[in-house]
């Protein structure tokens, strides 16, 4: 089959669907656009895929710090830069505030997830609207075949009514079969966004955990040291 017989088939499919099947063609293609372009940005940006984190978290709280680094590498998704700022944070051994370090990931975070979420509103607004259009040419063809089988007077033709009604329920198939996969891509993003969430709050908590620890630590061994000095001056 040639180009052209191929554009002859979807004019024809427009036609016989009439303006509503073309507005859902449009926001099909609309939705595919779109669909690709988040796709190929969650798999850029790994989003959901929280495995080069956790695997520097590991590490992290093992105290091979270096290969934590190593391992976190180029830094792509929320929860990456979320464990490379509180990973920050502990270097060079002095305090530092909980809370300012927490405020500095959330804002990260903010700013990260906001690019996750452009566009799914969209997909969304399409996926509910769909039915709806598709539903609404459905009660167009129908009262259109009605008055058809109204002119007709006492020559009835079942066929004209037969024809009428399938030509309407066509809108209704157009939009289920725009909608349906289009909700299935949005709760699977949004899916791997609630995954990145998830990643941002543990992994970056753990880390700030383990370096609270670390500091409790140091600072029982300091005050220990400091006691065990004092007797043997004392002596």
């Amino acid at each position: 089959m040639s180009f052209a017989d191929i554009l002859a088939s979807i004019s024809g499919f427009l036609e016989l669907g009439g303006p509503v099947v073309a507005v859902l063609a449009g926001l099909s293609v609309i939705a595919l656009t779109v669909v690709i372009l988040k796709l190929v940005q969650f798999w850029t940006q790994r989003v959901g895929r929280p495995g080069r984190a956790e695997a520097a978290v590991r590490l992290w709280g093992h105290g091979r710090r270096r290969e934590a680094w190593q391992a976190l590498g180029d830094i792509r998704s929320a929860s990456e830069e979320a464990v490379a700022i509180a990973m920050q944070s502990g270097e060079g051994g002095a305090a530092v505030d909980k809370a300012l370090v927490e405020e500095d990931i959330a804002r990260a975070a903010t700013r990260r997830l906001h690019r996750y979420n452009a566009g799914m509103k969209a997909l969304d607004a399409i996926a509910q609207i769909a039915p709806l259009l598709g539903l609404f040419g459905t009660v167009l063809g129908m009262i259109e075949a009605f008055q058809k089988l109204q002119s007709a007077g006492n020559a009835v033709d079942p066929s004209l009514l037969a024809g009428g009604i399938w030509v309407a329920l066509l809108t209704t198939a157009v939009g289920l079969a725009v909608a349906m996969p289009v909700s299935l891509v949005v709760t699977y993003l949004e899916g791997q966004i609630e995954n990145e969430k998830v990643a941002i709050e543990t992994l970056a908590s753990a880390v700030l955990l383990e370096q609270a620890r670390g500091g409790a630590r140091a600072t029982f061994e300091e005050v220990e040291a400091g006691g065990y000095e004092q007797v043997a001056n004392a002596h």
